[in-house]
């Protein structure tokens, strides 16, 4: 007797982050293989933003095994999506270098991440940041958690038993776009208590070591909307 053969899916979520560019940074990402989730997340000391995108990318990638699973990506980083969907094939055909003749940043890294998507299905989706999906949200704290030297706890469990809905990946919120504006505050959530700060410093000071949630806002408006995609009220 013959049986159809349900082909299941591997989800990932993946995100980087750097204090400064270059920084010190961090990154994190969710793998869910069949009925199971398995948060990842990392640091290093002096780095980019795009390097730990893509160190998230190349990690996820490094620990789901070999199989023929279709691989469904999210991540922020159209810079990672395009690199290797479009640009690495003439890189590499030109010997790693760009049409303007200057080596391609990041080689080291485009070369390890070539032969991990070599034989794989792969979705790629890109997702605004912090635009209220879950996933999304979860892995950009995984990724600031380590930057900031934070205690981040990752989860491996069951998908029943995790908190985090990554089954919603529709923007919930306008995106404000913060980087490279100027400062109004940095706020930060920790054990469920809202801070406002003046400085990076003084925010990076009180959030380093802790389980916390830190943000530049931009605006009294845009505290707001950070801290209801918190899910606190502000004072």
């Amino acid at each position: 007797m013959l049986h159809d053969t349900i082909k299941t899916m591997i989800t990932i979520f993946t995100d980087g982050s750097s204090l400064g560019n270059p920084g010190r940074g961090g990154w994190g990402a969710i793998v869910q293989q069949e009925n199971s989730i398995q948060e990842l997340g990392g640091a290093e000391p002096n780095t980019t933003n795009n390097r730990m995108e893509m160190k998230a990318i190349i990690e996820a990638l490094r620990f789901i095994p070999d199989v023929s699973e279709s691989v469904i990506f999210y991540t922020d980083s159209k810079y990672t999506i395009d690199g290797i969907t479009k640009w690495v094939f003439s890189w590499q055909k030109n010997g790693w270098m760009t049409k303007n003749k200057t080596e391609v940043l990041n080689r080291d890294l485009w070369e390890q991440l070539v032969p991990l998507v070599a034989g794989k299905t792969i979705q790629w989706h890109h997702v605004a940041g912090h635009v209220g999906i879950p996933g999304n949200e979860r892995v950009d704290t995984i990724a600031q958690g380590f930057a900031s030297g934070a205690n981040i706890q990752l989860y491996n469990g069951l998908s029943k038993d995790y908190v985090i809905d990554i089954s919603h990946v529709e923007p919930q919120t306008k995106k404000v776009k913060s980087a490279g504006a100027k400062a109004f505050s940095y706020i930060s959530l920790i054990d469920g208590n809202i801070k406002r700060y003046d400085s990076w410093a003084d925010c990076e000071k009180d959030v380093k070591g802790k389980n916390a949630k830190f943000r530049k806002a931009v605006s009294s408006n845009h505290e707001k909307e950070i801290m209801k995609e918190w899910g606190v009220l502000g004072e």
